[in-house]
C-alpha cells in the first residue's frame, strides 16, 4: 500500500496541496477528456484521494475541501511520453563517458521533477537504470511522473548499446562486464542462453517491459543502419521470456529487414522506424504491433553528434520521418508519440515543443488524443507488469487517476500551447496532488 503519511508529509514540504487531505473542485472548466474531439463545456469534476471522482455540468461541493474556480480554462488529462529516457535525457554525454553511476542517477532525479512540471506526468523509460528513481517518486520521496521502466537496454556484441571502447574486445569468459553493464545503464547478450538469462535479470530488476535493439542505430560507433542485431531465434527467446512475464518486447529498430524480422519473431513495439517501407507498415498492422516514433527532425532541436559517421546516420534516418509518419496514418497502423532526447538537459525542457511538431501530420485533437488515451492503450500491454492498476491513464473520467492539466487557452484550436507549458499550464497535479497552481 501506498504511504500516504510520508506522501502528505513530503509534498506540504515542498508546497504542494494532497488530495487526500480532502476533495478538491476544479470548477468551471472546458474538459478534453482524452478520446472526444468535441470538448464538454461548462464542467465541474472533483477528485477524491488520487481519482477523479465526479464530472458534472450541475453544481458540485466538496465539504471541507478545496475549490479552484478554473475560470474557463481547458482541462487535458496528463501527458503521456513512451519514448522517454529518465537518465538519459538529462545527462551530457561527457557524465556517460566519465561519470559514475550516483551522478548519473542524481542527474536523472533532477531531471524527472522538470518533466512532471511540463505537464508529462507518465513516461515509459524505454532505457536506462531508472527503477530507484519510480520507486522513489511513487513512495512520495522524490517528485517526478509516473516510470514504466524498461531497464537497461539490451545489446548484442557490436549493437547498438555496445558503447564499449574499441580496445573492449576480444573478450573472454574471465573478463568483468563494463562499468555500464555492471550498474544495469545497458546490458548485453549473446545467444539464446545469454539472452534469456539477462531478460530474466531484467524483469526481475523490476521492468514492465524488455527494451532491445535488433537494428542499427544513430549514436553507437559499431552498428551502420542497415544491419540487422539479434537472429530470429534470439530475439524468440526475449519475446518468450516477457510472455511468461505477462508483458512484451520493445525493439529500437529502423530498417525494413530489422522490423520484418522482429515482426515475425513477436515484438510489439518497433521504437523509431524512420526507415521501413509502406507494405512493411502493413504488415505491422496486420500483425497488431506499435509503431512508436518520434518528430524527429534536422531543425533547431535535431541532435548534433561529434563523430562524423554518426551525423551523417542522423540525416539519413530524419529524412525519412516525413514519409513514416505520413504513410503510417495512411495505411493505419497503431502510431504512438514520444520524444527520444538524449543527452541533453537543456533540449529535454522542448518536450512539449516536440509534441506540438506533430501537428505538420496531424490534427490539434489527434495530436493531443495520441499523447493522451492513445498513449495509455500502448502502456496497457504490460499488463499485470503495470503498477498503476488503481485507475485509468490518459483519460478524464470518472474512476480514472487525477492526472490533469489546466490551460489558459484551448490547445484544440491552438496546439502551440502545449510547446510552452511554464507560461500556458495554470495547473499540473499527478495522482491528486497538485505540484503548480498559477491560479491563485
Amino acid at each position: 500500500m501506498r504511504p500516504l503519511l510520508l506522501a502528505t508529509v513530503f509534498f506540504a514540504a515542498a508546497g504542494s496541496v494532497n488530495a487526500q487531505d480532502g476533495s478538491i473542485l476544479i470548477s468551471d472548466v472546458n474538459v478534453f477528456d482524452g478520446v472526444n474531439e468535441k470538448l464538454l463545456e461548462n464542467v465541474n469534476v472533483v477528485i477524491t484521494g488520487n481519482l477523479i471522482s465526479q464530472i458534472s455540468t450541475e453544481d458540485l461541493a466538496v465539504a471541507g475541501g478545496q475549490v479552484i474556480d478554473g475560470g474557463g480554462r481547458t482541462l487535458i488529462p496528463g501527458l503521456i511520453d513512451v519514448h522517454w529516457h529518465t537518465l538519459y535525457c538529462c545527462n551530457p554525454q561527457s557524465v556517460v563517458a566519465t561519470g559514475d553511476i550516483l551522478e548519473v542517477a542524481i542527474r536523472g532525479a533532477h531531471g524527472a521533477e522538470k518533466t512532471l512540471m511540463r505537464g508529462f506526468t507518465t513516461v515509459r523509460d524505454v532505457g536506462g537504470n531508472s527503477f530507484s528513481i519510480k520507486r522513489m517518486i511513487d513512495t512520495g520521496e522524490l517528485i517526478g511522473p509516473r516510470i514504466l521502466p524498461s531497464g537497461p537496454p539490451i545489446t548484442q556484441t557490436g549493437g547498438h548499446f555496445d558503447y564499449r571502447p574499441y580496445q573492449a574486445v576480444p573478450t573472454n569468459a574471465a573478463d568483468s562486464q563494463w562499468y555500464w553493464y555492471s550498474v544495469g545503464l545497458m546490458a548485453m547478450a549473446d545467444g539464446v542462453p545469454e539472452v534469456t538469462k539477462r531478460a530474466r535479470e531484467v524483469m526481475r530488476m523490476g521492468a514492465t517491459q524488455l527494451k532491445i535493439s535488433t537494428g542499427g542505430g544513430v549514436s553507437s560507433t559499431y552498428d551502420p543502419l542497415d544491419v540487422r542485431q539479434y537472429t530470429k531465434a534470439e530475439i524468440e527467446a526475449f519475446v518468450e521470456v516477457a510472455d511468461t512475464y505477462n508483458t512484451y518486447v520493445a525493439s529500437h529498430t529502423f530498417t525494413d529487414d530489422a522490423v520484418r524480422i522482429s515482426v515475425e519473431a513477436g515484438v510489439k513495439s518497433i521504437e523509431h522506424g524512420f526507415l521501413m517501407s509502406r507494405e512493411t507498415m502493413e504488415l505491422m498492422r496486420d500483425n497488431d504491433v506499435w509503431l512508436s516514433v518520434q518528430p524527429l527532425l534536422d531543425d533547431e532541436d535535431g541532435f548534433s553528434f561529434d563523430d562524423p559517421v554518426s551525423q551523417q546516420k542522423w540525416i539519413e534516418v530524419t529524412n525519412g520521418t516525413d514519409f513514416t509518419y505520413t504513410t503510417a496514418k495512411e495505411v493505419g497502423v497503431k502510431v504512438a508519440f514520444g520524444t527520444d532526447i538524449l543527452f541533453d538537459p537543456v533540449l529535454a525542457e522542448r518536450q512539449g515543443a516536440f509534441l506540438a511538431k506533430l501537428q505538420r501530420w496531424y490534427t490539434p485533437f489527434e495530436v493531443l488524443e495520441m499523447a493522451t488515451s492513445i498513449n495509455a492503450e500502448l502502456l496497457a500491454l504490460s499488463g499485470p507488469r503495470l503498477s498503476y492498476q488503481q485507475g485509468a491513464l490518459g483519460v478524464i473520467q470518472e474512476g480514472a487517476y487525477a492526472d490533469l492539466i489546466l490551460v489558459d487557452g484551448n490547445p484544440l484550436e491552438d496546439i502551440d500551447l502545449i510547446a510552452d507549458p511554464h507560461e500556458n499550464f495554470d495547473l499540473i497535479m499527478k495522482d491528486g496532488v497538485i505540484f503548480k497552481n498559477a491560479i491563485e
